[in-house]
């Protein structure tokens, strides 16, 4: 288990009780201080929230409910039949009103956008990343996407998970070329009807379908990322 999964791992449940985590913890002396401390915090937090209840509660709570009731009831209803009636000529002019005459212009984030956002979540840990992942282990990731790749990336991979993106499960690579340039990259099971691009001004998204999915590609904004995207569709092929 890297060092990434095992900080995850960790702040989600720090009582963890994993053969992986439980080896990991002894990995190295920054783990087992990270475990101790996540461990003491949970202790705090469980210890903060063992607060006694009085007994006479829920006696409290019966009666107040008890002495709201009787209050609304002695209230006079004549409200009631003026809200009554606001609401009956609000929905006779809602039924005449012609719907169609509204523009409709739902806000739509493209594939690129979602990209950018979800760049500028992780890149603080995931451009730190010096995995060295390879072809095998890439497939490994696009294996529930229903995708493979075959033939060399153009880079190597310098950080390689799954991830969440747009609450569709996705894989997340980073590459390096030979420059040492990063080029985000993203395969999400959502096909764009052609290529799509996307720029703040500093970042720039490129996305191209595939056979039932997408590539998006992130780089500084002027960077050559179209032949990066092309080069990953030229080679990413839909498994039997």
């Amino acid at each position: 288990m890297d060092e990434l999964e095992f900080r995850r791992r960790l702040l989600a449940d720090p009582q963890d009780q994993d053969p992986e985590v439980s080896a990991a913890k002894t990995d190295s002396p920054a783990n087992q201080k990270l475990a101790a401390e996540l461990e003491n915090l949970d202790a705090l937090i469980d210890q903060a929230l063992r607060v006694d209840v009085p007994d006479d509660l829920v006696d409290k709570v019966l009666f107040k409910q008890s002495s709201d009731v009787i209050r609304e009831n002695r209230k006079p209803k004549f409200h009631l039949a003026i809200a009554a009636s606001i609401a009956f000529v609000f929905g006779v002019m809602l039924g005449q009103f012609n719907w169609q005459t509204l523009p409709i212009s739902p806000i739509q984030q493209n594939l690129g956008q979602i990209a950018l956002q979800h760049y500028y979540n992780e890149a603080p840990f995931a451009l730190k990343a010096n995995e060295g992942a390879s072809i095998r282990q890439v497939n490994a990731k696009l294996s529930p996407l229903g995708e493979s790749f075959s033939g060399s990336l153009p880079g190597t991979v310098s950080y390689l998970n799954h991830c969440s993106f747009d609450s569709k499960h996705a894989v997340h690579m980073v590459l390096k070329d030979e420059n040492g340039n990063d080029f985000t990259v993203f395969v999400v099971p959502q096909q764009t009807p052609e290529m799509e691009t996307y720029s703040d001004g500093n970042m720039e998204a490129i996305s191209l379908p595939t056979n039932n999915s997408s590539v998006i590609v992130v780089g500084k904004e002027g960077a050559d990322i179209l032949p990066i995207a092309e080069q990953i569709k030229l080679h990413l092929n839909q498994k039997a």
